[in-house]
Formats: C-alpha cells, structure tokens, sequence
C-alpha cells in the first residue's frame, strides 16, 4: 500500500509520525517524520513489523493487543499515552491514535498518527514546577486589583509578612505598607497601572508584629486573558537574604575560569564576572549594558533558538551557516580592550527571567589550547624530522659500514683466495701427510673468514645477486635435510609446504643462508629444547593489509614463516633486531649480522621480513616475497672436475694482486690452460694484441683501468674473446641495483680450483 502524488507529499510533510500497517503489524507505509521519530533512514521502516518500535519490555503483548483491538469494533482510539523504542536503542514517550480501515484489496489497515510527547510532559512538568515554585518560594508574591486589594498571598507572603491569608485576601495591601511610604507605593501601582514595568527597588513593609523590614520589590502589571491590566503584581524578598544570595552566586560566577557573560533579547549584557573583565579587559561597570557584538563580533544565536533546546548547551555554528561543516568553535572571536581579537571557545544556554529571557555566554579564551596545539604540531614536526634524520642517518652509516665492507671485501678476499688455494696445493700434493691435515685447516679457516666477507656483504646490500625464478618449496626441503643433521636431537623440526606455490624471483643461495640463520637463532633461543616450524604459503595483500606494514604494495606474495618456542624477544629487543652487530648472546658467541643479513636479503628480493614475538612463548618471523607468474627451471647437472680441462685454451688473466695473480695462473696451468698474465689494463691490451686470447679473466676493481673498461675494450678489438670477471666486491662496478645482468659472468673471491675451473669451462661452453 503506497501514496503517491499530492496525498504522498502531504503525508510525507506532516508534522506528526504515521505510520499504516496490516493487520499482522507490518508496515506499509511511514512518512518522513516516522522515520526521523524513529531514527531510521528512508524507507527503511517500510517491510519491519511494527512491534520493533515497541520497547523490549512491552513488545510479547503488543500483538494481542493488535488481534484484541482488530477483531472487536476497532473504534478510533485517541491520545494514547505510550512508549516507543527507537532504532539507537532509546525509549521515549509518545501519543499515539489509531483508527482501523479496510483496503481496496479486502486488506484491514491500521493507520497510526504519533506525536513525540517528550515536549508536552517536560512543558507540563515546567508549568507544575513553576506554580511550585511559586507556592514554595521564599519571595512573597501578591497580586492586587486596581484598587489596591489583595487578591493572593502566597506561602512566601505569609512568612514575611506573618499575616494569614484568610486575613489579607480583600483587604488593602497598606496593610503591610507603613505609612510614610504609601504615597510614593502609590506612584509605583499608578505606573504600573498605566502599564510600565518596575524593576527591583529598596522599600520597606510592616509586618504583623508591627516590625518594619527592608525589602526588595519588583511590581508589575497583572494581565486578564485579553491582555487587559486588572492589577498589579508584587514579589518582595527580604533584602538581607537577597544581598546574601546575590553574594553567594556572584563568589560562585567569580571563582568560575571561563568568563560567564549573561545577554538580554536587546543584545546588551546584563551579568558579567571576573573572569569576563580580565579577558576582554573592561571593569565590570563598563561591561554592563554594553552591547555584546563589541566584546563577541561573531555574535550570538537567537534567544528563541536557544529556548527551544530547553536551556541546554547550544553549538552556535547550528544557527550560523559555515563553509566547512567541520569549523570549530577556535574560528570564534572575542575582542579585547583595545580592540585585540582573542580565540575563544563558546556555549550557549538560555533562562527566562522577570525581566526577559537571558542568554547566558560562557567564553573560555583558548589562546593557550591552540599555541600548545601548535607547540604539540610542532613537536609532532620535529620528531618527524628526528625520525627521518635518524633514517637517514642510519641508511648513511649503511652505506658507510657497505663502503668500508666492500673496501674489506675486495682486498680480504684476494688474501682468502691466495690462502685457500695455496691450502688446497697442500693438501692434494701432500695428501695423507701431517701437513695436509694442517693445510686442510687452513683451507676451513679460509672459508669461514669468506662467509664472514659474504655476512658483511649481504646485510649492506653490496653482496651481487643472481636472481631467477625458483620455486621456495624446493629451497626449503633442500634446507629441511641439512637443518635435520647439524640443530640437534633436542630440537623437534617441522615442516610444511603449500603445494602449487608461485615462484618467487630470488637467489637461491641468498634464501638458504636466510633459512639457515633463521633455523640457528631459534635453535639458540631454545637451549633445552623447543619445537622449529618452517611453513610456506600463499597470500594475497590487500591495501588495507598493505597500509599496516611499511613499504608492502598490494597483490600476491608467497609468505615463509619461521616458528620457535624459544625464549622470545621483548619489544626492545624487537625494535633493533634488524641492526648490524646487535646481539643479545654472551661476547664471543655471535656477530650480530644473522639477522641484519636476513633483513638485507630480503629487501633487496624487493620482500618484507616482520618479527612476532612474546617472552617465555617463542618467536615468528613472516617473511613476504613477491610471486611472479615466470616458472621456476631444474639447473642442469654439473660436470665433475676431472671433465674441466682447459685444453689447452688461452686464458689472459688480468690481476693486480701479485699473489692471486700467480695462483691464479697456477691453477689453471695445472688445469691444461695456456696462461697469460697481466697486472693492469694497459699491459693486458698489449698481451691480447699480440696473442689469441680464448677468454678473458680479470679482476673488477683495478688501479687506472677497472676491469669493466678493460672488457670493453678487449670486446670492441677482438668480439669473438669471452669475458669472465672475478671479484670480491663487484657491485658497485657490475651490477644494477645490486643484481648481476644476465650477459655479465662473474666468478666471486674466494675461489677454489675447483670452481675456477668450472667457471671456465662454462664460459667457453656458452653461446655467444
């Protein structure tokens, strides 16, 4: 059942709620008032039953009381003092009439018209408050016909005055007025009878143990119902209790820290306190009566606009359009003596008084919120700046430490790859001899101060990368039988993988040696045992998981997480896990690169890595890798050493460190290579003129010509000659944001024989 068309824009117009339902209570139409009484947006009460705007407590009985009131005579019912619930949850009272109709189609209607009845009880409640008031007050009031006789004598007049009422209703009210003042009284009723208005004045009244008092007397004229003046009426207080009252109210608006300011319909102000004249600077005197749009130039809402809250705290801007709805009250002005404009916070509330209703301002200057408002923004600025100095800061002293590990790098690994080679003559020369044993020692140191070099590397983000696509699952189940044999029996390893992973673009060797020291911290942090978990997994990130984490964009990324029931971390520890040479285990016993080279690693993979942690429970390490949709590819087979030879292919190679130079060119030598060397690039271009030169092998980082420049040259005079570079810190030099292109070969230091040869041999396989 619809309206539409003139009826409907009627109904929807109305100020009163209706609401039409059937006879099972479901709505079928509810104007615009229903649902603004109900708090439900349009349309929305239209289908709901209407037993859901009946409080909880009341709602079992209201469908007996529908079938009661439809299957009688359903006479119209009218101004029924109910209850309704609103859709917030909150109960108000309500009038309601009903009346019942039949429906074109055969249908009973039941049509309710409802008012909101919290005005007319609280009006109500207002008019018996005022007429106790009145019969309860301290103030005698009376009223008097023209002629002087009394008409009613308040409680409040016969504990003044001490005369009963029975004995002063008809009778002159010179009764209670001494004599020497009935002439001027006289004036008073006379002008007011001519219908002016007089405000409190000192006077004296008689009492009937014959005692004169001093009073204070407001008189006005007493209206009929036509507004004809038919007497006066007097409210009279004994002055020593109203000065006291007076006092007592004026200690309590001056001890008030906001400036009170009370405003008559006029527009000037009519109560002031001290606060009121230290913040606009004006003695109270001037103030008083002075028009309020000097001292507040935004003005003030309109008494009437004020009175329909009840006398609640208004939001001024709800009278004054703005062009941002959500100005505040800091956009308000007070003036100052002198004419200086102060920012100011204001409420509102209004009370009727006998001379006129008041509203009454209190101003509070907030010239102090907003500078520390300001000096909080500023702070909230400069710890901004901090934080980011403190970034930069950190990501120079990265970049220092990564220049400095370079620096050792280079010149650490030519000394590795010397030892460890020289070691490794020893030991196939010398094998089963005491000397080879030593020689193997040294060849196992060599490799560790080259894991050490790698650490460095890796955590400044200098170590090259080889990134291809590879598949994690496989990473980690080849890690999986190496983390079985060397945690301990005390650790219990667990490890699950997602089948149909995406791969991830990452060099394989640099995700190992993540899991590797992933796999050791936990072990460490579970010294009687634990349990590790690995598990893979995909995910996709959306943008509201992406905001919660710090340089993370949107899509799919194939996640790893690495689980101990350690002794976890506290939140300070957390803060600075990532730092290099951090640690928590005693001297000697860790680097505090295993997780700085974890996090470097990972965000060169362009991943995430995020830490979880509660002391006494364990620790999480989620690590995000981006997926990418190129299909990981099985690495072919390598051949074994003894298929490496150099038959006799020549190899130039290229070296400034005499030392390495010589094994160098030992190794090959002994490998079936015919060997050239060359400590620089100008001694190298003089060989290749002068000799056919397979391949050449140089060093990255020389003095004069660095070996990039050298293969350029090589290749732009002789493009058939192949290029293999071998360095310890060739980032810098080589790469592209830390990757290795795929045409650039590079051999790192230190090297084995083993792998120079491989190495090698390689290069003269590939294609051109």
């Amino acid at each position: 059942m619809e309206s539409t068309g003139i009826p409907g824009l009627l109904l929807d117009a109305a100020p009163d709620a209706i609401i039409v339902s059937r006879a099972d209570g479901t709505i079928t139409m509810a104007n615009r008032r229903a649902h603004d009484m109900f708090g439900w947006p349009g349309e929305h009460l239209v289908g709901r039953s209407v037993d859901d705007l009946v409080p909880e407590e009341a709602r079992d009985r209201h469908p007996r009381h529908r079938l009661a009131y439809l299957s009688g005579a359903h006479q119209p019912l009218r101004r029924l003092p109910l209850r309704g619930l609103r859709r917030d949850g909150s109960v108000f009272p309500v009038e309601i009439s009903l009346a019942a109709v039949a429906g074109p189609d055969g249908e009973t209607y039941v049509t309710a018209v409802l008012r909101d009845d919290t005005r007319q009880r609280e009006a109500a409640r207002t008019r018996a408050l005022l007429a106790s008031i009145v019969q309860s007050s301290h103030d005698a009031i009376v009223t008097t016909d023209l002629d002087g006789r009394v008409l009613s004598w308040n409680p409040g007049a016969e504990a003044l005055y001490g005369h009963p009422v029975s004995d002063v209703i008809g009778h002159s009210i010179d009764l209670i007025i001494p004599a020497e003042r009935r002439s001027d009284e006289e004036q008073v009723r006379l002008m007011v009878r001519l219908g002016g208005r007089v405000d409190r004045y000192r006077s004296a009244r008689r009492t009937a143990k014959d005692e004169v008092i001093a009073v204070s007397t407001l008189v006005s004229p007493l209206l009929d119902e036509d507004g004809t003046i038919i007497g006066t009426t007097s409210i009279t207080r004994d002055i020593s209790d109203r000065e006291r009252a007076e006092a007592r109210v004026q200690a309590i608006l001056d001890a008030a820290p906001d400036a009170v300011l009370g405003v008559a319909e006029s527009g000037d102000v009519v109560l002031v306190n001290a606060e009121a004249e230290r913040l606009f600077g004006h003695p109270r005197h001037d103030l008083l009566h002075m028009p309020v749009r000097l001292l507040l130039p935004d003005g003030l809402p309109a008494v009437s606009a004020v009175l329909r809250t009840g006398g609640d705290s208004t939001p001024l801007d709800t009278e004054r359009p703005v062009e941002d709805p959500g100005q505040r009250w800091a956009t308000r002005r007070a003036v100052r003596r002198g004419g200086i404009e102060v920012p100011v916070d204001i409420a509102c509330s209004a009370l009727r008084t006998d001379s006129g209703a008041v509203i009454v301002a209190v101003v509070r200057d907030i010239s102090g919120r907003l500078a520390d408002e300001e000096e909080r923004r500023r702070l909230r600025e400069e710890a901004d700046r901090q934080r980011l100095e403190s970034r930069m800061q950190q990501a120079q002293r990265l970049e220092s430490l990564g220049q400095l590990a370079g620096g050792i790098a280079h010149d650490f690994n030519n000394l590795l790859a010397v030892i460890l080679n020289y070691a490794s003559f020893i030991v196939e020369d010398a094998a089963g001899t005491p000397p080879a044993v030593d020689a193997e020692q040294i060849a196992r140191a060599a490799r560790r101060g080259s894991d050490l070099t790698h650490q460095l590397l890796a955590f400044a983000r200098r170590e090259v990368i080889r990134p291809r696509p590879l598949n994690l699952n496989t990473v980690v189940t080849e890690v999986h039988q190496m983390l079985e044999r060397s945690l301990g029996e005390h650790i219990a390893l667990t490890v699950r993988t997602t089948a149909g992973l995406p791969s991830v673009m990452a060099d394989p060797g640099q995700l190992e040696q993540v899991l590797v020291n992933l796999a050791v911290n936990a072990r460490d942090a579970m010294p009687t045992g634990g349990r590790l978990t690995i598990d893979t997994a995909l995910v996709d990130v959306d943008f509201e998981h992406a905001a919660a984490r710090a340089g993370l964009s949107t899509g799919r990324y194939v996640r790893l997480r690495v689980s101990d029931t350690g002794t976890g971390m506290p939140r300070e520890v957390i803060d600075k896990a990532f730092e290099p040479f951090f640690t928590t285990k005693p001297s000697g016993q860790g680097t505090g690169l295993g997780l700085a080279t974890v996090y470097g690693i990972i965000t060169q993979a362009g991943g995430t890595v995020q830490i979880y942690s509660e002391p006494d429970i364990g620790t999480t390490f989620t690590i995000l890798l981006p997926a990418t949709d190129v299909e990981a590819r099985e690495e072919a087979a390598e051949d074994s050493v003894a298929g490496l030879a150099g038959h006799g292919a020549t190899v130039l190679v290229v070296e400034d460190e005499s030392a390495l130079r010589e094994v160098t060119c030992r190794i090959l030598r002994r490998g079936g290579y015919t060997v050239l060397a060359a400590d620089g690039g100008e001694e190298a271009l003089r060989l290749a003129a002068e000799n056919s030169v397979d391949v050449l092998l140089t060093d990255v980082i020389m003095p004069n010509m660095l070996g990039k420049d050298l293969a350029d040259a090589v290749r732009s005079r002789w493009p058939d000659t192949r290029v293999l570079f071998m360095s310890g810190y060739a980032q810098p030099v080589l790469t592209t944001h830390g990757t290795l292109a795929a045409d650039v070969h590079l051999l790192e230091k230190p090297f084995t024989s083993a792998e120079l040869m491989r190495a090698l041999h390689d290069e003269l396989r590939a294609k051109p």
